[in-house]
């Protein structure tokens, strides 16, 4: 996994529609929080209503949310629906995976916050409580509630 420190890699990859988005263009808004996902990973399926906080919540002191899925169009449409998550999301299920592969993804969530100069200011495995309430924090979103029950932290 890169850390922090480290030029975030380019990105060249199609949303669910099928158009090719950049990870140069998005940059040109802002931060840039990159989500990488199985559908299948329960602790992805943890981890994303409260990332899905930080898109609502935040909207111009939040940085861009973009999933990146391990998975074909279809599972990651269900897997949208299914979490009420509404971040654009890319496909790199293109067996070769090249995002993944870029970002040396071991396991996932994998998460990279990415400044406009193209460094990345932060790198995230698994679920991790208080990195993203420290994530919330910067950007002046809470993620989470007092009534939402979560663990402190669980491996991808």
């Amino acid at each position: 996994m890169l850390s922090t420190g480290a030029l975030a890699p380019a990105i060249r990859l199609p949303d669910l529609n099928g158009d090719i988005r950049t990870l140069g263009e998005a940059l040109k808004d802002g931060p840039v929080l990159l989500v990488f996902f199985k559908i299948s990973c329960p602790t992805c399926q943890l981890t994303f209503p409260f990332l899905q906080r930080l898109a609502d919540e935040g909207f111009s002191a939040s940085p861009q949310l973009i999933a990146i899925s391990q998975d074909d169009i279809p599972g990651s449409r269900e897997f949208q629906e299914r979490f009420g998550v509404s971040m654009p999301t890319l496909i790199d299920a293109a067996r070769t995976f090249p995002a993944s592969n870029a970002y040396r993804i071991a396991s996932v969530p994998s998460l990279f916050l990415i400044e406009p100069d193209g460094k990345i200011s932060a790198a995230l495995e698994g679920f991790n409580k208080a990195a993203l309430q420290k994530l919330g924090e910067r950007f002046h979103v809470a993620p989470f509630r007092e009534t939402d029950s979560v663990p402190d932290s669980r491996p991808g």
